[in-house]
């Protein structure tokens, strides 16, 4: 066996090939395992876009409506900020 493996290893294109490959694989600064986490990265924070961007879409209606909508308005301000008339109370009533 060890006949069969020294002309291999005497063969220059053979030793270059596969040092290269062991560089490309495990030593360079953007080797496949780097390139493999990155990809995955990178379909987080495409996803993480997508969702911002409804988010954003969301808000967007939100604000058209607040903004035409005096009687909205109030309830949002009322709902979200506890705001209130002088002469009103307000209660908060809170579920665990």
């Amino acid at each position: 066996m060890s006949n069969k493996l020294k002309p291999l290893f005497r063969n220059f294109y053979a030793v270059t090939g596969f040092s290269f490959l062991m560089w490309m694989i495990f030593l360079d600064s953007n080797d496949l395992i780097t390139r493999f986490k990155m990809g995955s990265k990178l379909r987080s924070l495409e996803n993480e876009k997508t969702f911002y961007r409804e988010k954003i879409k969301e808000v967007e209606k939100d604000r058209q409506e607040l903004t035409t909508n005096k009687e909205l308005l109030e309830k949002f301000a009322r709902e979200k900020y506890l705001m209130k008339k002088p002469t009103e109370d307000i209660f908060v009533i809170q579920e665990n």
